[in-house]
């Protein structure tokens, strides 16, 4: 399936099922070749900045932001093929919707306070001391 189609689908589906989406699709995106761990950390991310409304008071938008996520920055032909991956990105999205859907004091956080991440492979100017964990290929940072 393609990305263009995928996000068309997001924005005439319910609430619930539209963040799922929009979030399998940015774990899908960003953290698919990743550790399972890693792919839940990517997701914590998003819904770290949703709750804070850095972007937007839901998934979709938070995720849309321009060049917050790979939702922006990959192009809408894009083949989402990997039906291995993709369940497993949508398991992820909806573990951790349910999970952000407790009480702070119950939830499993992975990178604590983290509301950024990158390839190990770059060091962007926002990243210097603030690393919170390292998982794969991705660092997670608290920037905000």
């Amino acid at each position: 399936m393609k990305l263009s189609a995928l996000l068309w689908m997001a924005s005439v589906l319910p609430s619930h099922l539209a963040d799922q989406t929009c979030l399998a699709t940015t774990v899908y995106l960003e953290a698919r070749s990743e550790p399972t761990i890693g792919q839940y950390a990517v997701a914590e991310v998003a819904l770290r900045r949703r709750d804070r409304r850095m972007g937007g008071s839901n998934v979709c938008d938070v995720v849309k932001a321009p060049r917050q996520f790979a939702i922006t920055t990959t192009p809408k032909d894009f083949e989402i093929n990997d039906l291995v991956a993709w369940n497993k990105a949508w398991k992820i999205a909806g573990d951790s919707l349910n999970n952000w859907s407790l009480p702070k004091s119950e939830r499993l956080v992975y990178v604590p306070q983290a509301d950024h991440f990158a390839t190990v492979a770059v060091s962007p100017s926002w990243s210097a001391s603030r690393v919170v964990r390292k998982i794969g290929d991705h660092a997670f940072y608290a920037v905000n």
